[in-house]
């Protein structure tokens, strides 16, 4: 274990048991003490939702930690490296992500008055790839694609974990998805507006996007169509700290198609990809991003899956989580993504307490 407690994941039952074997006991009470200092001590959701913290640290690498005077040689070398940072790196991708922006939306609105033909997708995919590389350029993006054998096909569903909303600029510099998401105001819409216009994406106003029958008849409209551009999709609806995978959403499992599943991992050193929008609005995020040495990450292409005939939807949805978890190195957990702004449900609460009855009743300490 690499956090501060070292936690024993035996399961409730196994745990009681080693404290009597069949009457309630006041003893059983240590059980769940234990698990609420754990919990304290070490919270294992919400720090997911805070930036990772570095076993180690260099002139190059980010930290969390303000800056300390150490001594007079190091201060000169953070100092330049700052200047380097600001005053030359940060005009240069702004310029970048300017233009990478304006060409997006430029040539998206072009493209989408073309009448629908195979000449209009290709344009389309051309100005989607171009500005996306740009985009990445102007992050000074390093990405290692892994089996590209396996890359999403057309009809099919690209499922990822999600730590940053240049996630999808990331995916979308190897290969053009259909985006799913909310309608947005600003220049984000105006960017919706233009890119829908020569590409299927697929936008919901914010009424529509809680009706969740009306979502899942246009995803599977999408997806029967054979022709139309794999969906992208980030079932775990929030972004994660780059350690972890937490619970994917069922709607995503429920509209039927091959899955494809893709692992993002981010190497923390050298940038921080992770949003924490509790923290950081839009714009200080990008700036954040905008103003490290660089993002480096990998992405794997897992082999294509489908849900078994005895799998409900989500055991289909855990099973994909655990290979993308699994490839990417990642920890995962059953938590879900909507702890970052809620409380836990009190369903969850419940369903402990359940557990414990049941365990009772079945000892025949109770009736």
């Amino acid at each position: 274990s690499q956090g501060i407690i070292e936690r024993d994941e035996t399961p409730m039952e196994k745990e009681i048991a080693r404290l009597h074997r069949v009457d309630f006991e006041f003893s059983d009470i240590f059980y769940f003490c234990r698990k609420g200092f754990e919990a304290i001590v070490e919270d294992e959701v919400t720090q997911r939702f805070s930036s990772e913290e570095l076993v180690s640290w260099n002139l190059l690498t980010r930290t969390n930690v303000n800056f300390h005077y150490i001594s007079l040689r190091l201060t000169v070398v953070w100092v330049i490296g700052v200047v380097v940072r600001y005053c030359f790196l940060l005009p240069l991708r702004f310029t970048l992500a300017t233009i990478g922006i304006t060409s997006m939306i430029v040539g998206a609105t072009v493209v989408g008055q073309l009448p629908n033909s195979s000449v209009k997708n290709y344009l389309s995919e051309l100005v989607h790839l171009t500005c996306s590389r740009i985009l990445v350029r102007a992050l000074s993006g390093t990405i290692h694609y892994h089996n590209k054998e396996n890359k999403p096909q057309k009809g099919g569903i690209c499922v990822a974990n999600h730590t940053s909303p240049i996630d999808a600029i990331i995916l979308t510099n190897d290969g053009c998805y259909a985006m799913v998401g909310q309608v947005h105001g600003g220049l984000m819409g105006v960017i919706q507006r233009a890119t829908v216009k020569a590409c299927p994406h697929v936008w919901f106003e914010r009424s529509e996007i809680k009706d969740r029958h009306l979502v899942t008849k246009r995803l599977r409209e999408h997806v029967a169509d054979k022709s139309k551009l794999p969906i992208l999709i980030f079932p775990e609806g929030t972004c994660i700290n780059n350690t972890s995978v937490m619970m994917f959403k069922k709607g995503s499992f429920e509209i039927g198609g091959t899955i494809y599943p893709v692992a993002i991992k981010y190497d923390p050193q050298f940038g921080d990809a992770f949003w924490n929008s509790s923290k950081y609005n839009i714009v200080s995020y990008l700036l954040r991003i905008m103003t490290s040495w660089a993002i480096v990450c990998n992405v794997w292409y897992l082999p294509p899956m489908v849900k078994k005939e005895d799998e409900d939807a989500v055991q289909f949805a855990n099973r994909v989580r655990s290979a993308i978890a699994h490839q990417g190195g990642l920890t995962e957990l059953p938590w879900d993504g909507g702890l970052k702004r809620a409380k836990v449900k009190d369903t969850f609460k419940e369903e402990q307490q359940k557990n414990y009855s049941k365990m009772l009743v079945r000892n025949g300490s109770i009736g």
